[in-house]
């Protein structure tokens, strides 16, 4: 069986879910039975890089991905896991329980109301264990419910710094430069979306530490500036479309292939 996709949209407005109205959604849903749920984190990102730089990115590639396939898009979530940035003025964490709760609750919400396929597109590395731990217990919280949509529920995650084709467009531009966090593959989609944050970039002291993800005490004592292993000065905002570019590329196929299932 083949979920419907709608097909692509000049204006990214039309497919974002909280500029619709309810019957809109209702109509939607006698078409398609995707959605789009974009999830980042407001935290530290060195000191050039913008604290809201996983939902900006994350966003940007749902509403991307959303406009090739006409599959809506819900409002991102801006919080994630990032207890171990807690040392950096201006991180706003969530508990791996409370994310893991608000994930759940939203699934639920959606499934409810007859979207069987929703397609997670992750900004930050940090909510990927405990995002798929909520998929799992929202899949029994739906049966227990006697949900309609509950035998074919499903949740996909899908980070897009991960997806292979970015990871290897940010290796040929930045070799080992890359790091681990405050990259300068996510700084370039950054400078892209928001041309103002390059007003923030500067050379830094290279090389930045790489090493374990601990406590927030141990992190700010490992990496003191927030880096890992990662030379943002090289983030450009031509860089950043084409990776924006590539990230939709890939995961609009990706989206295509999980609205077609087998019952």
């Amino acid at each position: 069986m083949t979920i419907k996709v709608p097909g692509p949209v000049e204006d990214p407005d039309l497919i974002r879910l909280d500029l619709l109205t309810w019957p809109e959604v209702q109509a939607y849903l006698e078409e398609c039975k995707g959605i789009i749920l974009p999830i980042g984190s407001t935290e530290q990102h060195g000191p050039t890089g913008a604290i809201g730089t996983d939902l900006l990115t994350a966003e940007a590639v749902a509403i991307e991905v959303g406009r090739r396939t006409g599959v809506l898009v819900a409002p991102a979530l801006p919080y994630g896991m990032a207890e171990h940035h807690l040392g950096f003025p201006g991180t706003m964490s969530l508990k791996p329980e409370t994310l893991m709760t608000v994930v759940h609750d939203l699934v639920i919400s959606l499934a409810r109301h007859g979207f069987e396929r929703i397609f997670v597109i992750n900004g930050h590395g940090g909510n990927i264990a405990t995002a798929k731990a909520a998929f799992a217990q929202a899949y029994g919280t739906a049966v227990d419910r006697g949900l309609l949509v509950a035998p074919r529920l499903r949740c996909k995650l899908a980070s897009w710094f991960l997806v292979a084709p970015v990871f290897s467009l940010a290796r040929e531009l930045y070799g080992d430069k890359e790091g681990q966090h405050a990259t300068p593959s996510e700084i370039s989609l950054t400078l892209h979306l928001k041309p103002r944050l390059i007003q923030k970039q500067r050379k830094l002291d290279d090389p930045s530490p790489v090493g374990p993800i601990n406590g927030f005490k141990d992190f700010r004592q490992r990496y003191p500036d927030g880096r890992m292993g990662s030379d943002p000065f090289l983030a450009k905002p031509e860089h950043g479309s084409s990776l924006l570019s590539t990230a939709a590329t890939s995961l609009t196929e990706d989206l295509k292939q999980f609205l077609i299932y087998h019952e």
